[in-house]
């Protein structure tokens, strides 16, 4: 394959990836403008791991995409060679080609770096989704009566994964999705989850900050005080030692043990209740998700 061959092919369908990329990232974003508001808004809520839901498609979205970009470079790549596209650069000196080569060179090395970023987010941002999910149908299972689930509650210091509200107290619990390659426990020293067979850890001070917001609010949403216990959720972790109680450290297995952990002092009125369903009723509707983050 001489450079003017390759040159011409490469322009050829180099061109006409970018120009299908425009029109097809162009149309997903109209897509998504027009279609951004659901039907029946003011009935619909989110349902557990919403955030990580809408980032997945978005993310598988731009994969499709990139996949179909790359897909018709190669076509095009091949069918230009073979058309001999080599004629548009004949009489170019050598080093406009090369300069050329190396255009495409970088440009090629772009949509390979973008292509595989968003693989790895798409990945990341599933595991998120999956987790969230996880624990969401498990505070299902173990509700009942007055006590209602809410998920992706907004709030100025960060988004609360779930709130369980009911007579017995109100819960906001926070999943930390740590992936690992076999099962292994976790313990909850200080501030700080530690894992058995990994040398990282995860700072639970942002989760603390969220629920010390949440309860902040519905202090004032009730105009007395309130108790907001943190659960902080691990998905396929084993639960060890806890040396912190403002927090209770469970898995998708254990999260029952919430309903145990309480007092006398954090029990609410009926009309509490009441007050703060209809809050978090009108906090998580759908046609609020781009409300404050």
């Amino acid at each position: 394959m001489d450079i003017q061959a390759f040159s011409g092919a490469a322009t050829v369908a180099l061109t006409s990836t970018i120009f299908f990329l425009l029109v097809a990232k162009s149309w997903n974003a109209l897509t998504r403008t027009v279609g951004s508001n659901p039907k029946f808004a003011d009935s619909i809520m989110r349902e557990a791991a919403q955030r990580f839901r809408d980032e997945v498609d978005r993310l598988s979205s731009s994969q499709s995409i990139y996949l179909g970009a790359a897909l018709v470079f190669v076509l095009l790549f091949v069918a230009a060679y073979v058309l001999q596209a080599q004629d548009l650069f004949l009489g170019y000196p050598a080093w406009q080609l090369n300069l050329q080569l190396i255009f495409l060179t970088l440009a090629a090395g772009f949509a390979a770096y973008r292509l595989g970023s968003t693989v790895l987010a798409r990945r990341k941002m599933s595991f998120l989704r999956d987790a969230n999910v996880a624990i969401g149908h498990q505070l299902h299972q173990i509700t009942s009566g007055s006590t209602r689930v809410f998920h992706d509650v907004v709030t100025s210091a960060g988004i609360v994964d779930h709130i369980v509200i009911g007579q017995s107290g109100i819960y906001a619990v926070n999943v930390v999705a740590h992936r690992a390659h076999k099962r292994g426990s976790a313990i909850l020293k200080g501030n700080e989850i530690r894992y058995s067979n990994s040398k990282a850890t995860d700072s639970i001070v942002e989760l603390a900050a969220k629920t010390s917001r949440i309860e902040k609010e519905f202090r004032q949403v009730l105009g007395h005080n309130v108790r907001v216990r943190s659960v902080i959720a691990l998905p396929g972790w084993d639960i060890g030692e806890q040396t912190n109680e403002n927090h209770l450290l469970v898995n998708e297995r254990t999260i029952a043990m919430l309903r145990g952990w309480k007092d006398q002092s954090d029990y609410l009125m009926n009309e509490d209740v009441d007050e703060l369903h209809r809050e978090l009723t009108e906090r998580c509707r759908r046609r609020r998700q781009k409300a404050r983050s």
